[in-house]
């Protein structure tokens, strides 16, 4: 099932390489509007991209809104930015519902040069 939008987080991840990336999977994006710590464009289709540098330690959250991209999945999306950019990659295991656990909300997979695996990250 396609999630209504995706999320993934960076590990010293290069905004300019991620707009780079962005421009050739989805697109041209708009130019990145600073609002405060936060950076925010829109894909082609008018698809809002936000980018938070440092959003947990020193991982960068990249999040769109919208079920309009390539990806199907946070995972996917993992995918796709880890084999574009070579740097780790975390995302969640499927999309998250707030009903679940913390526990469930702890539960990761870290895309990197040894492969994806499962492992708990406690981001709060």
């Amino acid at each position: 099932m396609r999630q209504p939008d995706i999320e993934i987080y960076l590990k010293d991840g290069d905004q300019q390489a991620v707009t780079d990336w962005l421009n050739a999977a989805i697109g041209p994006c708009t130019p990145w509007q600073r609002q405060g710590q936060t950076f925010k464009c829109q894909a082609a289709d008018g698809a809002p991209i936000t980018w938070l540098p440092n959003a947990v330690g020193k991982w960068h959250s990249l999040f769109i809104e919208s079920e309009r991209t390539p990806w199907e999945d946070d995972l996917a999306f993992a995918r796709a930015a880890f084999a574009a950019l070579g740097v780790q990659i975390r995302c969640a295991p499927g999309g998250w519902q707030e009903e679940e656990s913390v526990d469930a909300a702890d539960r990761w997979i870290k895309i990197d040069d040894t492969g994806e695996q499962e492992f708990i990250w406690r981001t709060h």
